[in-house]
């Protein structure tokens, strides 16, 4: 019988056995699935210079800062003026209809009217209360969802649906499907990246920038930029006297040569890609980096603008100048949040509105402003969208003495920037500010819009997973027109 001889063969016999065997009914599996359809990945079509870099139709939309306000920020005491809040503050919440009043964490309390003061501002005549002094001054540039509801009101689902379209975690978030619809638009600095609260991370932690089952190379960056290393790991320590340029570099190229060759032997380990690409990015952010984190060469007048001469304002306003010298050098997506995870340090106003909201909004309140502006000076806003959202509201009624518990039901959330209609208003919450009454909104249709200005429809933007075909908006979403311009 004729074989191999165990001196003869380059690699043992199960080894042998599996590449050639293995190999061979890998391939005949690949092309069933891929009969069918039910390989994990459906080939986009790629972005195109006559569509102004859309998929599907001509892109408004380049690049994007969504501001995210953690823990449920309370529309009836920013953005939602209720005249019937004041007429019954003390009294027995009953919204009259018989509906059955709960409430997530406490004992439904009386009708507390928002202790705030409101105007009107702006040619459109936008009723802000007085949290907001700098960013009533934009509201001709905003376009408001007065409406947003969500199917929860516990933090983690809601934050996961704000951030993913699911109350469960394993989904891709925005960034991830809009970096892998899109792509990079510069090749040294992150597609997505996230900047978290330097007091802590969000509800669900990592989990709101995941990629999920897509490839993970779309999962956001997340950079600590008040951090004395925002980006970690991407230099050696300095106690690391051996290490030298040229070292590293050596080092690189081997791990690099390391990897590929256990790629070839493991394709399609979307993990091992994103190693790879992460490496690459970050021998190129060695020398990009520094200088887009590096604030020296703003002007004082700029600096004064997003507020980091004053105490309260200087950490959320070093990271909106950062997002937008990030958008300015290429990243297409950069989520900038407010408000860590846990009971306090955030939106969720639990307690005491009138002492623990108006600390949260004085923080973004001119930095905000100031993007808008610095934005709109610089001929961004041609191309950029900026998006302000929160996982849900909070109820109209009290909470021990003064707080306000978690609310589903209605919330606030605004665009302004490219392709949006400023200063107007789509949809209508209840006289309490409980329930949306008029041209709800979800989720889903803010990620329609969103997807719709950068030149996407949503509903063909897929990628097939556990047999189906997965959508950001899942099987829901209508693009919001009457906020677009």
């Amino acid at each position: 019988m004729l074989g191999l001889s165990q001196n003869t063969s380059p690699f043992p016999r199960r080894e042998f056995l599996w590449r050639f065997g293995g190999g061979l009914g890998g391939v005949a599996l690949a092309h069933l699935l891929g009969r069918q359809e039910l390989l994990a990945e459906v080939a986009l079509p790629k972005p195109r210079a006559d569509l102004n870099g859309g998929l599907h139709h001509r892109a408004k939309v380049k690049r994007i800062v969504q501001l995210f306000m953690n823990g449920g920020a309370s529309q009836m005491d920013t953005f939602d003026y209720k005249p019937e809040l004041i007429k019954r503050d003390g009294q027995k919440f009953d919204p009259g209809d018989g509906s059955r009043v709960e409430a997530a964490t406490s004992v439904p309390g009386n009708v507390m009217k928002c202790p705030f003061e409101w105007r009107q501002h702006g040619q459109s005549g936008r009723w802000v209360s007085s949290v907001f002094p700098q960013l009533a001054t934009c509201v001709d540039d905003i376009a408001f969802l007065m409406a947003m509801a969500s199917k929860t009101n516990v933090h983690g689902p809601g934050s996961y649906m704000m951030n993913t379209g699911f109350v469960l975690p394993g989904f891709p978030c925005m960034g991830a499907w809009i970096s892998y619809a899109l792509g990079n638009l510069t090749d040294n600095l992150p597609t997505f990246v996230v900047m978290p609260d330097p007091k802590g991370l969000p509800y669900n932690q990592k989990g709101n920038f995941t990629s999920g089952f897509l490839p993970v190379t779309h999962q956001g960056t997340i950079i600590n930029a008040s951090a004395p290393t925002p980006i970690a790991d991407l230099f050696p320590p300095s106690s690391a006297k051996f290490i030298t340029p040229e070292s590293e570099r050596d080092g690189l190229a081997l791990l690099n040569k390391f990897n590929r060759e256990h790629l070839a032997l493991n394709p399609g380990d979307s993990r091992l890609e994103g190693r790879i690409a992460s490496y690459e990015l970050a021998a190129k952010m060695q020398l990009s980096a520094p200088e887009v984190l590096d604030l020296s060469g703003e002007s004082e007048v700029t600096k004064k603008l997003y507020g980091l001469d004053e105490t309260g304002t200087e950490d959320f306003g070093r990271r909106c100048l950062i997002g937008r010298r990030m958008l300015e050098r290429g990243v297409r997506f950069v989520q900038i949040w407010s408000g860590a995870g846990g009971p306090t340090n955030n939106w969720d106003n639990h307690a005491d509105i009138p002492k623990e909201l108006p600390k949260m909004a004085n923080a973004t309140d001119k930095p905000i402003a100031a993007l808008l502006k610095d934005l709109k000076a610089r001929g961004m806003f041609e191309d950029t969208l900026v998006v302000w959202s929160t996982e849900f509201g909070r109820m109209p009624f009290t909470q021990g003495t003064t707080g306000r518990d978690h609310n589903g039901g209605t919330s606030v959330s605004w665009l302004a920037g490219a392709g949006i209609q400023g200063g107007t208003a789509y949809g209508e919450s209840d006289d309490w500010a409980w329930k949306a009454k008029l041209n709800r909104t979800y989720c889903y249709d803010l990620h329609a819009t969103i997807l719709h200005l950068l030149g996407i429809d949503h509903e063909k933007l897929t990628f097939r997973h556990n047999g189906a075909n997965r959508r950001l908006t899942d099987v829901h979403g209508e693009v919001v027109k009457d906020i677009l311009s």
